[in-house]
């Protein structure tokens, strides 16, 4: 018998707030954190809008010299984690470390390191680049440095799927637990890469909308929409197996139950025309939480604003739900967020147990011109309403398909 998973703990950079609570009040008056690009002179980009993280100082999270040897996308992470176990009241004198795992993702790592390493290589020679490029520039460095700033002896992975990563993290720390190879794990995503050639690469697949209007730029399923918005961010959380979290007295947020993947082995951009590979991940996710289709009433959309996802997603709902599709709430946080790439899916899965929490579930964003191909509710306005359930999307590049499936905590 598989063991129980609760959440104990949440932390959260966005580009709406710096805290759970500053981001979940943000969301909840509809906040956006849209704006020009600031890092660098984006006047020559098609693409001038960016979610960037604001008044972030990681010496509030860390000392300097810890801070100096980290990336933004690392910084991040542990500023995330710091807040999750302070959230969750884990003394780690009190625990094994070897029992408390990370799985904490980055998508990318940082295009940052590269970006002035490769100028330095070019203008200076190899002689002068930092030796601390690689570790400072790969992705598993978010997974390693929250290992090391915590103590947390565990497993640690980081799962790297593209834009699926946050999801993927938080389901492969779920699995940990269930299988019983620790009692708790600090999982969830980090990404930075809000920079030249970050939005230049995503801007050459057209992926990113050219709007310049902070309004009309991250629309999901609007008839309108033109393309994502790049974010910034963390999101983390603490998973704790059941018992554990009793022991100790821990407040329990919700409960995951339900984790489903797949691959829609169909192109490296975009999804299945047929909605199929997200269908698959949505049904395993149901069924491995035992629940029926009918008792799903909400879900939180990977709903990107780009053209293709939208339409794939919403076929991929009435693919798995059928005519009950009609009957679900769906919303995008990506509405006010951005897109945070490998940070999205557990941004979004805290979005979630806020949800469940305060049977609040937030409006679209922005969402104003229905689009034909896109005929289910997309939440134009935010609902006082109880769920039981909220089921959280991620599709990343090269087709990667992952859902969570969160339920309200009763004993």
């Amino acid at each position: 018998m598989s063991r129980r998973v609760v959440v104990t703990g949440m932390g959260a950079i966005t580009p709406i707030g710096l805290t759970v609570e500053e981001f979940w009040a943000g969301v909840k008056t509809g906040k956006t954190g849209f704006g020009p690009i600031s890092r660098f002179d984006a006047s020559e980009y098609k693409c001038k809008l960016a979610a960037q993280v604001k008044d972030f100082d990681p010496k509030n999270y860390m000392d300097f010299k810890t801070a100096k040897r980290m990336e933004a996308f690392c910084q991040f992470a542990v500023a995330a984690t710091k807040e999750a176990i302070e959230d969750a009241g884990l003394d780690m004198e009190q625990e094994d470390p070897w029992r408390v795992g990370v799985a904490v993702g980055s998508g990318i790592g940082s295009l940052q390191a590269m970006e002035r390493e490769h100028n330095k290589l070019m203008e200076k020679g190899p002689n002068r680049v930092n030796p601390f490029l690689v570790p400072m520039m790969i992705s598993n460095m978010a997974a390693g440095n929250v290992s090391i700033q915590f103590g947390l002896k565990g497993k640690s992975i980081n799962v790297v799927t593209a834009c699926a990563t946050g999801t993927n993290c938080i389901g492969e720390a779920f699995r940990t637990i269930q299988y019983g190879d620790a009692e708790v794990m600090i999982a969830g995503g980090a990404e930075s890469s809000i920079c030249p050639i970050g939005v230049s690469g995503f801007t050459a697949l057209t992926a990113l909308s050219p709007s310049e209007d902070p309004a009309r730029c991250s629309i999901p399923f609007d008839k309108e929409r033109s393309g994502f918005i790049m974010g910034e961010g963390a999101g983390v959380v603490v998973l704790e197996e059941l018992e554990h979290a009793r022991k100790r007295g821990a407040a329990i947020y919700a409960e995951v139950v339900g984790y489903g993947c797949s691959s829609d082995a169909f192109h490296i951009t975009s999804p299945a025309e047929d909605g199929s590979g997200a269908a698959k991940a949505m049904e395993y996710a149901v069924k491995d939480a035992g629940a029926a289709l009918e008792d799903i009433t909400y879900i939180n959309a990977h709903g990107t604003s780009t053209h293709l996802n939208d339409m794939f997603e919403t076929r991929a709902i009435k693919l798995t739900f059928g005519e009950h599709a009609k009957n679900i709430r769906i919303n995008s946080t990506k509405s006010m967020i951005g897109h945070l790439l490998g940070a999205a899916g557990a941004v979004e899965f805290i979005t979630c147990v806020k949800e469940l929490q305060e049977g609040y579930i937030h409006a679209t964003v922005g969402y104003q011109i229905p689009d034909e191909e896109c005929d289910l509710d997309y939440c134009r306005e935010a609902a006082q309403e109880e769920i039981v359930y909220a089921l959280s999307n991620s599709l990343g590049f090269g087709g990667h398909n992952a859902s969570l499936l969160v339920k309200k905590f009763t004993d």
